[in-house]
């Protein structure tokens, strides 16, 4: 590509008001077919959203070394899981990519090289919440991997320097669960609604609190906070999406959440919605 060419894909998205923020509990593949409260949430966040003009996905299920992004037209949906029922292997969610996007996001990001993807598509951490989000899918969308290599403070600060597309229509998303320890689910209790063990209770709601405080620095600095937070976290990529959300406050933001329900004991489906003041 010709940097004359690339010079007139910069401003490719005209201004907007300024875009919501979420980080999404995202929960089990089913939430893609099932009908539930998760699901239900879902639908009536999407109903409040203007219609962006592009979506960039922070996935839990993309970790890779380096940061890369999706840089094809057409993402294929992957079904990045097993044993589920043939129904959720057949779910398609042909939304278009948008390498024009992927590229200005290479060129924004001056913190770390940013590779452009041309393989991957859109994981299951994107799908099953944007085809309740956008049923039509048809707003375009691109995903940002996690670097598994680097700490909770060097994703903050990669986020934040995708502060300008919230002005351009671009709709960003975290896509994880804030406790998610999948080894010490209670299977048993899967059916019986906001079942939390101790210690999953107790880092989510002081996780929620720093949210609410705007206390960023002790939600990256998770680690230090306890016996609680390291059950909840056991590995950092089901979090980490949390922290791009966070990143791309502003003063005058709200922060409000919803779905937001135990699950299993071990598991938190709360979702957290950043949005402008009116």
């Amino acid at each position: 590509m010709k940097a004359s060419d690339l010079g007139k894909m910069v401003d490719h998205l005209g201004p907007t008001e300024k875009m919501p923020v979420f980080f999404i509990g995202h929960g089990s593949p089913m939430n893609a077919i099932e009908e539930n409260e998760f699901v239900d949430g879902f639908r009536r966040v999407g109903e409040t959203l203007p219609k962006p003009q592009a979506i960039i996905c922070i996935s839990a299920h993309w970790q890779t070394e380096g940061t890369m992004v999706t840089a094809m037209p057409r993402p294929r949906t992957i079904h990045d899981f097993g044993g589920f029922p043939r129904a959720l292997y057949e779910v398609e969610y042909p939304a278009p990519g948008d390498p024009v996007l992927a590229l200005e996001t290479q060129r924004m990001i001056s913190g770390t090289a940013v590779g452009l993807d041309y393989e991957w598509g859109l994981d299951h951490g994107a799908w099953s919440v944007l085809r309740h989000l956008y049923p039509q899918a048809d707003v375009p969308i691109i995903e940002m991997s996690l670097d598994y290599s680097q700490p909770a403070s060097w994703h903050y600060d990669l986020a934040r320097e995708l502060a300008a597309w919230r002005k351009k229509g671009v709709l960003i998303i975290g896509s994880g669960n804030m406790v998610h320890n999948l080894r010490m689910v209670a299977w048993d209790k899967m059916e019986t609604p906001g079942y939390a063990f101790e210690w999953a209770a107790e880092a989510g709601e002081k996780m929620k609190q720093s949210i609410l405080h705007g206390d960023h620095s002790s939600l990256i600095q998770w680690h230090s906070r306890g016996r609680a937070f390291n059950l909840a976290i056991p590995t950092p990529e089901h979090y980490l999406p949390l922290l791009y959300a966070l990143a791309l406050q502003e003063k005058d933001d709200s922060v409000s959440f919803f779905n937001d329900r135990y699950l299993a004991g071990s598991l938190s489906m709360t979702s957290v919605k950043i949005s402008g003041a009116k």
